[in-house]
């Protein structure tokens, strides 16, 4: 009752306050009502949109609280006044009607490219399409003040043109990308790089537009005389690959060796898993043999494509072999895990295969290679097979690299140790765990106490227990009288 009276008291005071957030117009006009006829006072530009602002969806007030000259005198100025009115719930969303009133203001005001690409990239992170057009026809019109009244235009001219174009083609608003990149063409005094053609291109082919795609490159070719890169190919490969199948992407691939450009390993692991998905298995071995060849070298993503590939199309045994030559050969990247291809061998019932794996990673000393679930994935399938001898063999081997099971991994096997009756394997390998940095519980010294009372071996169960007492694990007497009555349970039967 005390807090919905207080709630009730506060009530008009939130009312008010909410009004005047969803209404800044009402509370500049009852403050400053002098604002209205004031001929100071910055009219708002009657062509510009409602502003879709993730952090107001309102329009900005009308007309605009007239501005110190100080803050309006320079792009320089205005450039700090955005600056700090980055997170002002008022001044943020008005950042380029405040440029705007600027330039109206002054017909001498011309905004640096400074100001202008602060301002392409709020547009374009808040998605406010129509301003961002906007910005670039102010931005033609009143050229940066580096272009210094001459014929050349600002080198800094690229980064802004760049951030629009990325916003129209990541939105799908192809034609106001393209006209974007016709501006700026017109406007820089330099051919273009490929890099401004290659996103409307790749925004194509993201929109599933592969005749309009390779009508784009075309064009770039015949029309603009675009100086082609290793990108350009490589968006066109992959268009091809999703929509008319590797052999077409084979043609581009071999457009992109006429033109002399150097294929990089996007290019190779896209044409690998193309010929994963379309089941042919030897042409992707090919084109992971030419990477090789040629001296690009396999990177992580090239050996998930190979070996992941191979393992799904049901070829674990050729990716294992394929993996055991390229780490004997020592062209397997280190951050490659081989978890899919143990749980493959694992899968097919080639546990045998999996440990080889393993212990030809250890061999190399490329532990990098093997994650704790890669060898955790080897251990459960050796408990499974009854092979505890090998378990312990293994496990021994992975932990002096340095790769340690995680608890409940632990635990299991030492439970399987202490029902098969390898007590002293159990406890030797926790204690070589400990030193690796393996943190028993309650739960592990339960089971070693146990396993050591069913063998008679009182002095080493109650070694553990004291061990067990010391850390903490025991609660209370009650726990700690059953957990020595179970020390001693052999004795009793005797």
């Amino acid at each position: 009752m005390a807090a919905s009276r207080r709630l009730a008291r506060k009530l008009p005071s939130i009312i008010s306050k909410h009004q005047r957030l969803i209404s800044p117009e009402i509370e500049t006009l009852e403050e400053t009502p002098e604002i209205s006829t004031s001929p100071a006072s910055i009219p708002l530009d009657p062509t510009l949109p409602l502003l879709p602002l993730a952090v107001s969806h309102l329009s900005p007030p009308s007309p605009l609280p007239a501005l110190p000259s100080a803050h309006a005198s320079s792009p320089t100025s205005l450039l700090r006044l955005l600056r700090r009115a980055r997170h002002h719930p008022r001044l943020a969303p008005l950042d380029l009607h405040l440029l705007l009133a600027a330039a109206d203001a002054s017909s001498a005001f011309r905004p640096d490219h400074r100001l202008t690409s602060l301002l392409a990239a709020r547009l374009a992170a808040s998605r406010r399409l129509p301003s961002l057009r906007r910005l670039l026809q102010l931005v033609l019109s009143r050229p940066c003040p580096c272009a210094d009244d001459s014929i050349f235009a600002c080198p800094d001219l690229l980064p802004t043109f760049r951030k629009a174009i990325l916003a129209f083609a990541t939105s799908g608003d192809i034609p106001a990308a393209s006209e974007a990149l016709a501006s700026l063409r017109r406007a820089a005094d330099s051919p273009l790089p490929a890099e401004f053609y290659n996103i409307i291109l790749h925004a194509l082919a993201r929109l599933h537009r592969h005749d309009d795609a390779i009508r784009f490159y075309g064009e770039m070719t015949s029309v603009h005389r675009v100086a082609l890169d290793a990108y350009t190919f490589n968006i066109l490969i992959n268009s091809s690959c999703r929509v008319e199948g590797v052999d077409a992407a084979m043609r581009w691939f071999e457009e992109m060796r006429r033109r002399s450009c150097a294929p990089t390993g996007v290019s190779f692991n896209t044409l690998m898993r193309g010929f994963f998905r379309e089941g042919r298995y030897k042409e992707g071995l090919k084109v992971a043999y030419e990477m090789l060849q040629l001296g690009a070298g396999l990177s992580v993503a090239s050996m998930e494509i190979l070996i992941g590939g191979l393992c799904r199309g049901g070829e674990a045994l050729k990716a294992a072999e394929v993996f055991a030559e390229f780490l004997v050969d020592a062209v397997v990247p280190e951050g490659f895990d081989c978890l899919d291809l143990v749980e493959s061998l694992c899968h097919v019932g080639r546990v045998d295969k999996a440990v080889e794996i393993v212990e030809l990673v250890l061999e190399r000393n490329r532990a990098c290679c093997l994650s704790v679930p890669a060898g955790v994935t080897v251990l459960e399938c050796l408990m499974k097979a009854g092979k505890l001898d090998d378990v312990c063999r293994l496990m021994g081997r992975m932990v002096g690299e340095g790769i340690v099971p995680d608890t409940i991994s632990c635990n299991c096997i030492i439970e399987s140790f202490c029902e098969a009756g390898m007590i002293s394997d159990a406890n030797r390998l926790r204690i070589l765990t400990k030193e690796k940095g393996f943190a028993a519980d309650a739960a592990t010294y339960s089971m070693l106490v146990q396993g050591f009372g069913r063998q008679g071996r009182v002095k080493e169960g109650e070694a553990v227990l004291d061990e067990m007492l010391d850390l903490g694990f025991i609660p209370n007497i009650v726990a700690y009288n059953r957990l020595l009555d179970s020390l001693h349970v052999r004795r009793s039967l005797q």
